[in-house]
């Protein structure tokens, strides 16, 4: 690793943090704005990232791969009470499973599509049942 990237003290310079997770730098800059990150500065006033930081943007990352915004994971970062912590996450579950559920209805009419031995999808039963479905009759 270059010495600009990383000095003797165990610290990463904002493009080798960017680059270990495959990120653009102002997306760290824009969580540091957030108040999601708190990086140390070097002499010259550059941001530091140390291994508490590391583990601080793995953790972002993976509450953004679980859908949850900015906003949230930030009041989740400043509350350490259970109680708060699932009146957070509460809306973000119940978000969760319907989109889950929506998603499982897309898979079954798909695969009905992908099942169904009718030449015309009108005719398949599956097809019909869902159109009944929606229209209400």
């Amino acid at each position: 690793m270059k010495s600009s990237q990383h000095n003797g003290a165990g610290t990463l310079s904002i493009g080798a943090l960017a680059a270990q997770f495959g990120m653009a730098t102002h997306v760290l800059r824009h969580w540091e704005a957030m108040g999601l990150l708190h990086p140390g500065r070097d002499a010259g006033g550059r941001r530091r990232y140390g291994p508490d930081d590391l583990t601080r943007v793995a953790t972002i990352l993976v509450l953004k791969e679980a859908g949850l915004g900015l906003t949230t994971i930030g009041s989740l970062s400043t509350t350490v009470d259970r109680a708060t912590r699932q009146e957070i996450l509460r809306p973000a579950a119940e978000e969760l499973r319907s989109r889950i559920a929506a998603a499982q209805a897309s898979l079954a009419l798909i695969e009905g599509g992908l099942n169904c031995e009718h030449e015309e999808v009108t005719r398949c039963p599956n097809y019909q049942r869902l159109i009944a479905e929606r229209t209400g009759s």
